[in-house]
């Protein structure tokens, strides 16, 4: 028997859907994938990510955005809108359109790690997310245990590695000039 056809959509088709839906969906080429509410742990160390970028942004023109803010990769063969975490941009923020909800120019996306998305935010999203010509650097925060990663852009498209473990560490995002200890990322998560 053969496979059913999958419907696709079009990306005008999911923004009005996605603009109207009660949950998010990450769209890719045309496929929706519904996606999974978030742990107290993740959303408190989300929260911790905003407030202290957002902080030490405050007089600089930046925008810090917590997960309902959309970013979009596109290329030749690449089409999708996905939720980061935190995304960070400065200077000139450049939108899909109008609606000012679909972000073209992050500098700096944040995901926090959980059972279900750790090998999709390692693996498939990040190869999409190195195909926004604007990304400088990527951050991968561990929710259950203390571990933050940092890759970040070199000129030669290489991607740097970082790895933090200690409380009292420093995760420098030298894109924006921020310094961020690993305590406050986990603050009201892990015991120190």
């Amino acid at each position: 028997m053969p496979a059913q056809p999958v419907y696709l959509l079009s990306e005008a088709e999911y923004l009005q859907r996605e603009r109207q839906a009660e949950f998010k969906s990450e769209y890719l080429n045309g496929e929706v994938y519904a996606m999974a509410g978030a742990s107290r742990e993740h959303n408190q160390i989300s929260t911790n990510l905003v407030v202290s970028l957002g902080a030490q942004l405050l007089e600089k023109p930046c925008g810090v955005y917590s997960s309902d803010m959309k970013v979009r990769t596109r290329t030749d063969k690449t089409n999708k809108f996905s939720y980061p975490d935190v995304v960070v941009t400065c200077g000139d923020e450049q939108f899909e359109d109008e609606n000012g909800d679909v972000l073209l120019n992050p500098l700096v996306i944040i995901e926090v790690l959980s059972a279900s998305t750790e090998a999709y935010d390692r693996g498939l999203k990040f190869f999409h997310y190195q195909l926004i010509p604007s990304l400088q650097e990527y951050l991968l925060v561990a929710q259950d245990y203390c571990r933050v990663e940092k890759y970040q852009r070199q000129a030669d498209k290489q991607w740097v590695y970082s790895e933090f473990h200690e409380m009292q560490d420093v995760v420098e995002i030298s894109t924006l000039q921020c310094r961020v200890t690993v305590a406050d990322i986990y603050r009201r998560v892990l015991a120190e």
